[in-house]
């Protein structure tokens, strides 16, 4: 239940910081495993109804700018403090991560593994993909093993997307989404306007029109407005959770403490507490993004479903990934280049999204800088990901032979994709990781890590859907042999 003010007994069985992805899905779980506990959710932003952001044409009122500090000149990294946290700026775009992602050391010598595979994970991006409702298209089983149908049908492919469907079966696909295709409850249906952050029909997955029945659960108190600034970690343990709430500090104790900020704010937070370890912190990375225009003979665009249609792995399967970064991407039903100029082709113009994996640097990341925000320090992506966008340059061409094609150009690259990643990195070896295959601690073992800030490599997919699966697994194998701790 959402409260102003902290309760008087600050004693729980879990506390959870942050509510994005990773503590949503990894909350819902819990709750359902022990139905009982006695829960405090701590959440720095505010309550933000869906018409105050309608209204105020933000997710937000605190800018992702001011969280942190970075050198002058270097790349932004976006995020959203508010209640409910990525779930309310993120376009719903939701494939799995490829069984390959998980091996990249073992499959081609570069980057390192995760201490999962695909095949541990694909029941809980199953429970995922049922929750937020994916609509999504059947013939995705060869290339994800173990898909099973989606909750909800596809959404309508653009014509150019029909094109490329045919010519390429086994690599393009309608697109995977949170967005609903027909309404359900409350949830309307989406109307492709490409608003898909301040989406209009609430058609889109999020934790406001999803997800409050878990955080109105009966024991389960949601304070919003409360910053944690530290934890106190005593031998090995957190003995409790501080933070500041109306200009006063107040400590909550529990048995399990969740961190889920985001990827900035989480390592920094451990640093704060104390958290020497030489990788926390490091490793930050997110995929290297551009926008292509496709010129076509005689084909109109636009005529999709929903803001993004189509999605191709070509140039994904075609990558020596031991040399250059795998790249995919997604045909726009959006014009955000703009138009074609000539009189009655306005629409036979085909924007593509491409998005790049990057291998992960150890010098790039966040450290507590003059302590009173964290600091980021990423220069620029590696030439492993500036390899693959040559490459794309080089065969997007042909990946697009089932085209009518007159031109193909880079429009321009851009600055970020909102996706941060891998500064609390996942790892057999407590030296060189943060966090186990459950997401607990390696040092601190009632301290679970959630979010996109355990990721051991980049991959090519938006990160939502893997964050929550990876929450429920957490959940699932963290208590699954335990007692009732209420």
């Amino acid at each position: 239940m959402l409260i102003n003010r902290p309760p008087q007994d600050s004693t729980y069985d879990l506390v959870v910081v942050g509510t994005g992805f990773g503590s949503l899905f990894y909350l819902k779980r819990y709750q359902e495993l022990y139905p009982g506990a006695r829960i405090l959710v701590l959440e720095r932003g505010k309550y933000h109804t869906r018409e105050w952001q309608l209204e105020q044409g933000q997710n937000s009122e605190i800018g992702y700018t001011d969280t942190y500090q970075m050198p002058e000149g270097q790349k932004r990294w976006s995020t959203t403090i508010a209640l409910g946290g990525g779930t309310l700026c993120w376009w719903g775009i939701t494939p799995r991560m490829s069984p390959e992602d998980f091996k990249m050391r073992s499959n081609f010598g570069v980057g390192v593994d995760w201490p999962i595979t695909y095949d541990e994970l694909v029941p809980y991006y199953r429970q995922a993909e049922q929750i937020m409702m994916i609509s999504g298209p059947n013939d995705l089983e060869g290339r994800f093993p173990g898909t099973a149908p989606y909750p909800a049908r596809p959404h309508h492919l653009s014509t150019p997307d029909e094109l490329l469907k045919a010519a390429s079966p086994n690599t393009h696909f309608a697109v995977p989404s949170a967005r609903l295709r027909e309404p359900v409850g409350s949830r309307g249906a989406c109307c492709s306007t490409s608003r898909c952050h301040l989406c209009p029909m609430d058609a889109k997955f999020n934790a406001l029109n999803a997800m409050m029945d878990v955080l109105g659960a009966e024991n389960t108190f949601v304070l919003t407005d409360a910053e944690v600034t530290h934890l106190d970690i005593q031998n090995d343990v957190v003995k409790s959770v501080t933070y500041s709430h109306d200009g006063q500090d107040f400590s909550a104790s529990g048995d399990l403490v969740v961190l889920g900020a985001n990827a900035i704010q989480s390592p920094y937070l451990l640093q704060k507490s104390g958290d020497t370890h030489p990788v926390l912190g490091r490793y930050l990375h997110e995929k290297l993004s551009a926008i292509f225009e496709v010129h076509l003979d005689g084909v109109d665009a636009f005529d999709g479903g929903q803001a993004s249609t189509g999605l191709n792995y070509g140039l994904y399967d075609s990558a020596d990934r031991s040399q250059y970064g795998a790249a995919t991407f997604y045909t726009e039903n959006h014009w955000g280049t703009g138009l074609r100029t000539e009189y009655g082709r306005w629409r036979q113009i085909l924007p593509l999204f491409v998005v790049i994996e990057d291998i992960p640097q150890e010098h790039n990341g966040v450290t507590v800088g003059d302590g009173s925000a964290p600091f980021v320090d990423h220069p620029d992506w590696s030439d492993y990901a500036y390899r693959g966008l040559d490459k794309v340059k080089e065969n997007l061409p042909d990946v697009l032979s089932g085209l009518p094609v007159e031109s193909v150009s880079m429009a321009y690259q851009l600055v970020t994709a909102s996706h941060v990643q891998g500064t609390m990195r996942m790892g057999e070896d407590p030296e060189t990781s943060i966090v186990d295959k459950d997401l607990i601690h390696h040092r601190v073992r009632n301290l679970t890590c959630v979010g996109t800030s355990v990721w051991s490599s980049c991959g090519v997919a938006n990160p939502s859907l893997t964050a929550a699966a990876l929450s429920l697994r957490a959940a699932n194998t963290a208590f699954a042999s335990q007692e009732d701790p209420s």
